[in-house]
């Protein structure tokens, strides 16, 4: 019941508070108006006091200006940002530069394994396949050679000669030297030189031997009877040639004839309409073309020949014409060609069996310059056209690609070529209107072969320099990351540190500071990473010029709580401080307004100075402005913090004294250096204040004169009596008049007032012994007496108790 009471009786004095201040506003406006309709004054105006007083009582922000971060600061951050920008472009470049760096030097590492091992491979098939086309080219000849000493014993014997003769186990001699060409398919035949004159007698001598020997090659070939006698059946009785038809008909060119009589296998020559025994080979236009050739040059030739290997289609192949003498003595005069050897076999036998199984994908092109020869299963005539086949090696296979150049042409510069079979022919001795072939050999690689040495190590080599200069470059921003806050905090504290002193010390005195201490530590060659720290220990150790100016023309104001001793001994000390923080911090925003500089704060004294740092002509007049202001702001807080601070507080009031003069103004460097005036002005307006009056502004003769010269001489009037001041004597001063103008103040200079466009017409008729208008009915303040104020404050505090316990509860 008690608590009710009491908050009833809190709301019914609130209730009644708010009543009496709207009566007591209403009561003002009513007065403001008629002063307005008079157009008379009853003092300076206090425009900017309501200026103060409704920014405070509206609970808005203070309109001190935001603290602004040196310049240099921003500067270094800006300076930093371009760098890491910097950085990361050159990281980028770099890794650009160095990946790609990787990429070609392992591409080029591999190019250059793949050049190089083609040139070994390309090498070896040559060397091997030149090898293989010699030993072939010997043994042919040794075979020639054992016919040839085989058939001058025989006629030696027989009392005969060439071309009546049978070479004795034809098939197993040739057998013997097709094996070793390691040919799946090759085949030769003995073509024996019939002249003109001996045709009707080989005719007879075939007819007479032929049965013979086609039973012996029959025999070791594994032929059967029936069809040894079908064959037999199918031989042509007398010389002939094929005509367009492919059919037999007799030789009708005069002169020698090249007759084929023994041939191996005898099975390749079934697939033709006729047995091949009595054909005349010089209706060839291949062996047309070589023959002359041999029998010019006695050696052997070779040429391009497309034939069928048991009925499939024409492969390309070689044919070598070697020739048979009748003597196997090179010196013998009647030496003489009387057969010729030819055989005949693919050209990529040549080839197989010389690589391993992985070297895959080379290219040979054998070339001729001269036409290649009819071909044999369609005697088609292909005279004129180039003879240009290309295989494939893959490993020990070889397969035919076409008869063209099929190489990929980027590769030419990797061309490996020589001449591929050089039988000796003295191109002197060659007769006019024939070609002797030369083959040449032309390897190359291909996409295949290349693609081995081609793999994914340039990408993966670069994707790890990649890797890693990313990996770098995250531990750098992560090192720039931890750095960078460190350096955010210290920059915080020195920001921090920075507004202090921008609270210590004017800005030109802060920026003096900083480059002497700049200049020390340069020195010193010491880092400071606390500014409050350089400072005091740099500022007693500095033997630089001292920081000091002399200011001519200042206004220094000394504003004294009266009545603050007693008051404070009966409070806590939060009590005290909430007092002090919040007036004080009310002057100062009255002082940033008026653009007067705070000094400093000397227990409940509060001392300004207006005309430095920055010198202003009507400094006087500023300083009593900001008095006035201040004066008035005093009495309206301490009504607002009467009800939280006791009823007392309402006594509390303030004492102002003005004097105008030069002061000596600068840093006593030291410890706990501050901004500090010195000189004969601020001992007289120490004076000025101890000698005045509560609630009253006294100022010197010299601030007066400053007022009237400004021409503000009726906001002054003269003390009745002059006060002694010690060191000084007698002193006439001076009441600043406190009243309500009519006019408004405009501001100047960005935030403070300009007092010369107040009306100096206004009227005051204040006197020594009058009271201000803060004078008036002090104890009534918004229609409260004393004893209300004190009842509602001793409510305030026990609502606040009985609060507690039940909260507690």
């Amino acid at each position: 019941m008690m608590f009710k009471s009491l908050l009833s009786y809190k709301k019914k004095c609130w209730r009644c508070r708010n009543k009496r201040r709207l009566e007591t506003t209403k009561k003002k406006t009513r007065m403001m108006g008629k002063i307005n309709s008079d157009g008379s004054t009853n003092g300076i105006s206090s425009s900017s006091s309501k200026d103060a007083s409704s920014s405070s009582s509206s609970g808005k922000a203070p309109n001190f200006p935001s603290y602004v971060a040196p310049s240099v600061a921003k500067q270094d951050e800006v300076n930093i940002f371009r760098a890491k920008i910097l950085v990361c472009g050159i990281l980028l470049l770099a890794v650009i530069s160095v990946a790609t760096s990787a990429y070609l030097l392992v591409d080029h590492q591999e190019q250059s394994n793949f050049e190089n091992r083609f040139a070994g491979r390309a090498s070896e098939l040559l060397s091997l396949a030149r090898q293989n086309a010699d030993q072939l080219v010997q043994a042919l000849e040794g075979y020639s050679i054992a016919i040839s000493s085989q058939a001058a014993d025989y006629h030696a014997m027989h009392n005969t000669s060439w071309p009546f003769y049978i070479i004795p186990d034809f098939s197993i001699r040739t057998q013997n030297l097709v094996e070793r060409t390691g040919s799946n398919s090759p085949y030769l035949g003995v073509f024996h030189i019939v002249e003109e004159d001996e045709r009707r007698e080989w005719e007879r001598f075939v007819e007479e031997v032929n049965p013979f020997w086609y039973q012996q090659s029959a025999a070791n070939e594994g032929i059967s009877d029936e069809t040894l006698q079908e064959w037999l059946n199918m031989t042509v009785p007398y010389l002939f040639e094929y005509d367009a038809n492919f059919e037999p008909v007799p030789v009708s060119h005069p002169g020698m004839t090249l007759v084929y009589m023994e041939q191996y296998p005898l099975v390749h020559y079934a697939v033709f309409s006729t047995m091949t025994s009595n054909l005349d080979m010089l209706s060839f236009a291949g062996v047309k073309d070589q023959f002359p050739i041999t029998r010019a040059t006695g050696k052997p030739t070779i040429g391009y020949a497309s034939y069928s290997v048991n009925g499939t289609n024409p492969v390309p192949g070689s044919q070598i014409l070697q020739p048979i003498f009748n003597t196997p003595d090179k010196t013998a005069k009647d030496r003489k060609i009387v057969a010729i050897a030819d055989l005949v076999l693919e050209f990529r036998q040549f080839f197989v069996n010389i690589l391993s199984d992985d070297e895959k994908g080379i290219l040979v092109v054998l070339k001729s310059d001269c036409p290649k020869a009819r071909d044999y299963s369609d005697i088609e005539v292909t005279d004129g056209e180039e003879t240009v086949i290309t295989y494939k090696v893959d490993g020990p296979d070889v397969f035919l690609l076409g008869e063209s150049d099929l190489h990929d042409t980027r590769y030419d510069a990797l061309e490996v070529a020589e001449v591929f079979i050089d039988l000796g022919v003295d191109p002197a001795e060659v007769p006019e209107a024939t070609c002797a072939q030369a083959l040449t050999l032309h390897i190359y690689p291909s996409r295949e072969f290349e693609d081995v040495f081609h793999t994914a190590n340039p990408i993966i080599y670069a994707s790890v320099v990649v890797v890693v200069f990313l990996f770098t470059t995250l531990v750098l921003c992560l090192y720039d990351f931890l750095v960078g806050r460190r350096q955010r905090k210290v920059m915080d504290r020195i920001i921090q540190q920075d507004k202090v002193v921008s609270n210590v010390f004017p800005t030109a005195i802060r920026e003096r500071l900083y480059q002497d201490q700049g200049r020390r530590d340069g020195k010193r060659s010491a880092e400071q990473d606390d500014v409050m720290d350089g400072l005091d220990s740099g500022l007693a150790m500095s033997d630089s010029a001292p920081l000091a100016d002399l200011f001519t023309n200042v206004s220094v104001v000394f504003a004294d709580i009266a009545g603050f001793t007693a008051w404070s001994s009966a409070r806590e000390p939060q009590h005290v401080f909430v007092l002090l923080e919040r007036i004080y911090g009310a002057f100062d925003r009255i002082a940033y307004r008026h653009g007067v500089f705070k000094v400093e704060t000397v227990g409940d004294c509060y001392v300004g100075a207006a005309g430095l740092p920055d010198p202003i002509q009507d400094h006087a007049v500023v300083a009593c402005k900001f008095a006035r202001d201040c004066l008035k702001k005093m009495h309206e807080m301490t009504r607002k913090m009467e009800v939280s601070l006791g009823p007392d507080t309402t006594e509390l009031d303030l004492r102002i004294g003005i004097h105008s003069g030069q002061v000596t103004a600068g840093v006593l460097r030291g410890e706990r250096c501050r901004f500090q005036l010195f000189g004969d002005t601020m001992n007289t307006a120490a004076r000025m204040e101890s000698g005045g009056e509560r609630n009253r502004i006294q100022i010197s003769q010299v601030t007066a004169d400053l007022m009237a010269k400004a021409g503000f001489s009726k906001w002054v009037i003269p003390r009745s009596s002059k006060i002694f001041v010690k060191g000084k004597g007698d002193m006439q001063t001076y009441w600043v008049k406190m009243g309500v103008s009519g006019k408004k103040v405009l501001k100047a200079s960005g935030m403070r007032s300009d007092m010369s466009t107040v009306d100096e017409t206004s009227d005051c008729d204040l006197t020594e012994g009058a009271s201000s208008d803060l004078d008036v009915d002090i104890d009534s303040v918004d229609g409260m007496t004393k004893m209300e104020r004190l009842v509602e404050w001793n409510v305030e505090v026990l609502a606040s108790l009985l609060q507690q316990i039940v909260a507690s509860r």
